[in-house]
């Protein structure tokens, strides 16, 4: 399982080996305990990834071979393309633009996002490995 934690700069992912059902249940509990509310959607999630990055070709062949369509790319321009995934909205209201993403994927997709995401903020692409 994916996890994309948002906050006001952006986010932070993390793989997790717990379900969907395991985080909502524990984040359920710990609302409950504290008083606070909390909203659980299904939603999609989207970011971007630089163009040229060197594990893009093996997420895009996972995409293309996800039956669920969970996972569709698609260029965001020149420079960048656009993932985006199905899966669960965790938040304290169901307006709220902070919050939890949780999404389930095949190992490999979810072991590709993992390391396209490692390698955009590292600022390796090819472009850069050539020079």
């Amino acid at each position: 399982m994916l996890k994309f934690i948002y906050t006001e700069t952006g986010f932070n992912l993390e793989r997790l080996p717990d379900s969907i059902e395991e985080v909502v249940a524990t984040r359920a509990v710990v609302a409950m305990r504290v008083g606070e509310s909390m909203a659980i959607a299904p939603s999609s999630a989207s970011f971007l990834l630089p163009a040229d990055l060197p594990g893009l070709k093996f997420l895009e062949a996972e995409a293309l071979n996800d039956p669920g369509d969970m996972i569709s790319i698609c260029v965001a321009d020149s420079e960048y393309v656009e993932v985006s995934l199905r899966g669960t909205w965790i938040s304290t209201d169901s307006q709220n633009d902070f919050g939890v993403f949780v999404t389930a994927l095949s190992d490999r997709a979810e072991f590709y996002i993992l390391k396209c995401s490692e390698e955009a903020k590292a600022g390796v692409s090819l472009l850069k490995e050539v020079d």
